[in-house]
């Protein structure tokens, strides 16, 4: 189970131990149930697991509630069932013991990640059917890629927000207009697994270094489209992407508007209404696909829109190359989250991106960074936003 913090991860953890101590169907033919509980640390495993607001004695109804021997780190059922806590800091304690059932929890955050997953390996011997259950914010290491990639593993996934009746208000408009879309906020609240390409131009860390919040004085706007050669289903997207520059020279991706399976007049309507929006200087579009029709449908859209042709003469990754060199001489800004874009800038290599697809939201914002800041620089008006 991969979900964001306060998704009902350690609740669920709980109630399936519960179900299988107390005899759910399919654990019927076993006399008594052997439970191994691996925490990132002893102090996790009983704080959270066992004792916390959405451990294991909180869930169970005074009549069936285990007995709770902490020196003896043991709980031990009614009818017989018992479930031993380890922490995963030492994988040995796993040598020996023996169980039908496990649960793990955070085990993104384990220290001996495999080692101890190897350990518990060994012990799963009871039963006719031993399980184990995962839950944790998920981080991209290894094991999980394993997990994601295994058809016999069964995956879950939930974000805070699904959790947000049982959360405090505050807390969560916090924590959503903080960090909402961005790398920390989508692992952390929604349990995305977020990492980079190797052979990217761009990375995580250097996107979330020019994140910023709020926006200066602008000297020059402008929304950038990379049209669609079809408005067919499986046509490529229409790239609208939104940037500025200020007088010392740093450009501000300021929105992403892309869109899908428009035709024309609708792609065109979309970047008017932001050029509008922002009162910005001018539309560029790649005129590459249709060529003067690109220009021509803006213009019957609002002929007074000043529009700057622009077409490709190098492939893609060159043309891109330029500005991801900008981020990395932190001379880029995005303001606020936009994960989509950031998405497919992390995922852009000399091979394209890993789907296949176009990155026309790359293509968009690369057209406008370089309008902004790798041609002859236009006469440029201040303005707020």
């Amino acid at each position: 189970m991969l979900g964001g913090r306060g998704a009902g991860k350690t609740r669920t953890g709980a109630e399936w131990v519960r179900g299988i101590a107390l005899r759910q169907p399919d654990f019927a033919h076993q006399s008594s149930r052997r439970i191994a509980l691996i925490g990132e640390t002893f102090s996790d495993a009983r704080n959270v697991m066992v004792e916390g607001p959405a451990g294991i004695l909180s869930i169970h109804a005074r009549h069936e509630r285990p007995a709770w021997s902490p020196s003896l780190r043991k709980l031990e059922w009614p009818n017989g069932a018992v479930a031993h806590v380890f922490s995963a800091e030492d994988p040995d304690s796993l040598r020996g013991p023996q169980f039908d059932a496990a649960w793990a929890d955070e085990l993104a955050k384990w220290k001996h990640v495999e080692e101890t997953w190897d350990m518990l390996q060994f012990g799963l011997r009871l039963g006719e059917h031993p399980r184990q259950m995962v839950t944790t914010t998920p981080r991209p290491i290894p094991l999980i890629k394993r997990f994601l990639a295994d058809p016999s593993v069964a995956v879950s996934r939930v974000r805070t927000s699904d959790n947000a009746e049982n959360l405090a208000p505050v807390f969560l408009d916090t924590v959503l207009r903080r960090y909402a879309g961005t790398r920390l906020g989508r692992q952390e609240l929604d349990g995305d697994i977020i990492e980079d390409r190797p052979d990217a131009l761009w990375t995580r860390d250097m996107i979330e270094a020019s994140r910023i919040a709020a926006v200066p004085a602008l000297a020059r706007i402008v929304v950038a489209v990379d049209p669609p050669a079809s408005s067919s289903k499986r046509a490529d997207s229409c790239g609208i992407v939104a940037a500025g520059m200020d007088e010392n020279g740093i450009a501000y991706v300021l929105d992403d508007a892309t869109a899908a399976h428009l035709k024309p007049p609708e792609w065109a309507a979309k970047a008017v209404a932001l050029y509008r929006r922002l009162e910005a200087d001018a539309l560029v579009v790649e005129t590459n696909q249709g060529g003067e029709m690109a220009t021509g449908v803006i213009r019957e859209v609002d002929p007074s829109v000043p529009v700057i042709g622009v077409r490709a003469t190098r492939g893609k990754y060159l043309r891109a190359e330029p500005v991801s060199v900008l981020y990395a001489q932190s001379r880029v800004r995005h303001v606020g989250a936009l994960p989509e874009l950031e998405d497919e800038l992390c995922d852009f290599g000399p091979g394209g991106l890993t789907s296949g697809r176009s990155p026309d939201r790359m293509d968009a914002l690369v057209w406008a960074l370089t309008e902004l800041m790798l041609r002859e620089k236009r006469e440029p008006r201040v303005r707020m936003l």
